[in-house]
């Protein structure tokens, strides 16, 4: 007689071979597990692609500043102190840093000035993929070291503006004498490199270091890509697990108090690729992992109210800066014009989906500005309404008329050539229950009123490619954010390659452009609500809602810091409690 073995045990059985195989030789009490619901897309640190890679590169390298979870503002991180700003004249504005002097590589190399300069203008280099680089830190035209201290430095960046002196920061330094040992990007200044095309010889030069640089990457390896950060990837599984290990001798352990974005407490840290939530929330349970950010609403619900959990863990929550968003292909003629993508956004029941996915919290939101930012966020908008009957009136407004049977449907003239019809193709990532539930809500209310819709999930890879090359007509993403700056150059100038919507009209650009250049508050608060207003209007982008922030972790833990910075924790800083001895 055969006997089928319950969905549970299998589950179990699953879950302890995956964390025997990663286990390694270190004990319970060295290691923090943590959830992950899929691998980074890649290790690289310049170009980090999704959550995971940003939290793995935050492990391995480090920056001049960093978000400090606690405060919710930047701190100095390899620098010695937030830099010091010098305006000169109206046209240059000069930041002044100095790295810490225990900063180190792991050979025990200082780091050095040389090294901000290598990574800047590694950053630009032909081949790699710098457009995102090139808009956020095209504002640093050159990098002045020190004639008697090789670490301080003051970078010379272009005109004036608020947000230079964090955004000045913002990227992890490499080794230069471990990535271009021969100096072959000394040869050019950082004003070269951001004049692209190079000229031949400086390309082929250029190049080389470019494809070093994409080889050390991919080989996962720290003796081929080291980072000064406090840990080095021991093992990557895919699919399975990636496994961290602390330095032994890190620098940043020998400053005195070490700051809280330079603390590592956990001696390992593992990473476990579990997609499926309830396998994964059960592995949390049985404290086969130790921490669970993200956690979808109707998880962490249930869970919180089950006494064993409420025993055994903790539930924390915050705001984030993630907002669910729609965004629509401004390139396809039929969604060209505002009062088409307006009409269509009408069809998302945003106070719908917050209560559907996420039990009613979270936030709705007029545009990209968080509601919590108070000072910035233009609150004499109104969220855009869920409206089908409405809609019909602007789609007929913008020249579309409806056809009966046998050719239903929405169409209108497209001048010599053939009608236009409105129907769409909408992508999201499949993994994501969010993205399902959003999608099929439009689909059911754009069917209402006779627009059809085809859903195509996707995995991440083909996903990024549909976006890059324009292969759909309405998309559904997270955009990540924080409350330090409002660059929106790569999502939104029409010039950027990495604006996905293709929108840009010559009053955005300018605004866009006034925005970043902006040099005091207010000025900046007035131009903010200004572009709000503006996207509002434009419709190339839906912002649905801003999504909270939960993490369910063991009792066991403390040190665990959650706010709304990404990724909604601070990894490094956990600590296991001692049990006491029997």
């Amino acid at each position: 007689m055969k006997h089928s073995l319950p969905a549970n045990f299998l589950l179990r059985i699953a879950i302890a071979l995956l964390l025997f195989s990663c286990g390694g030789q270190h004990t319970q009490r060295d290691t923090v597990r943590i959830r992950w619901a899929r691998d980074p897309e890649t290790l690289d640190p310049l170009f980090a692609s999704n959550l995971a890679a940003f939290d793995a590169n935050n492990l391995l390298h480090v920056s001049l500043l960093q978000g400090d979870i606690s405060t919710q503002q930047l701190a100095p991180a390899l620098a010695e102190e937030l830099p010091t700003v010098q305006l000169v004249g109206d046209s240059l504005t000069q930041l002044q840093y100095r790295i810490r002097p225990a900063a180190t590589w792991d050979n025990g190399r200082a780091v050095l000035a040389s090294d901000v300069d290598f990574t800047l203008k590694l950053m630009l280099c032909p081949g790699l993929p710098n457009e995102a680089a090139r808009n956020q830190y095209g504002f640093i035209r050159a990098l002045l070291p020190h004639p008697q201290d090789p670490r301080r430095f003051t970078l010379l960046c272009r005109g004036r503006s608020l947000e230079y002196a964090q955004a000045s920061g913002d990227f992890f330094i490499l080794p230069e004498h471990s990535l271009d040992p021969r100096g072959l990007l000394r040869r050019w200044s950082l004003a070269d490199l951001q004049r692209q095309p190079l000229s031949p010889r400086a390309d082929s030069g250029a190049r080389a270091v470019a494809q070093y640089y994409l080889a050390a990457v991919a080989s996962h390896s720290p003796n081929r890509l080291p980072g000064c950060g406090p840990y080095e990837l021991q093992k990557w599984e895919k699919d399975r697990f990636l496994s961290f290990r602390r330095k032994p001798r890190w620098w940043g352990s020998r400053l005195q108090p070490v700051p809280l974005v330079l603390q590592a407490k956990p001696p390992q840290l593992e990473y476990v690729i579990i997609p499926d939530v309830a396998t994964a929330a059960l592995a949390l349970q049985r404290g086969d992992v130790d921490v669970f950010p993200q956690m979808p609403a109707r998880e962490f619900a249930r869970l919180r109210a089950m006494p064993a959990a409420q025993s055994t863990l903790r539930f924390y929550t915050s705001p984030s800066y993630d907002v669910a968003t729609a965004g629509f292909n401004t390139q396809h003629p039929a969604l060209a014009d505002a009062l088409t993508r307006r009409a269509l956004s009408r069809c998302f029941d945003a106070a719908g989906l917050l209560r559907a996915t996420q039990l009613g919290e979270g936030q709705r939101t007029v545009g990209i500005i968080s509601p919590a930012d108070r000072a910035n966020y233009n609150d004499s908008l109104a969220p855009a309404p869920f409206a089908p009957d409405s809609a019909v009136l602007l789609l007929q407004r913008a020249g579309w008329q409806h056809r009966a049977a046998p050719h239903e449907g929405w169409f209108r003239s497209s001048g010599r050539g053939p009608a236009q019809q409105l129907r769409l193709l909408m992508r999201y990532r499949a993994e994501e229950v969010l993205f399902g539930t959003v999608a099929l809500q439009f689909q059911a209310a754009a069917a209402s009123i006779g627009v059809p819709v085809t859903l195509r999930p996707s995995e991440p890879g083909t996903f990024g490619t549909a976006m890059r090359s324009g292969d759909f007509d309405v998309y559904l993403r997270v955009l990540r954010g924080n409350p330090f700056m409002f660059n929106f150059v790569p999502m939104l100038h029409s010039a950027s390659a990495t604006n996905i919507t293709k929108f840009g009209t010559p009053a955005s650009d300018r605004l866009i452009a006034a925005i970043a250049s902006a040099d005091n508050p207010a000025q900046r608060t007035a131009l903010l609500r200004q572009f709000q207003a503006l996207l509002q209007a434009e419709a190339p982008i839906v912002p649905l809602f801003y999504l909270p922030n939960r993490v369910a972790a063991n009792r066991a833990l403390t040190g665990l810091h959650v706010g709304s910075l990404r990724p909604g924790f601070a990894a490094a800083t956990i600590e296991r409690v001692a049990k006491p001895a029997p």
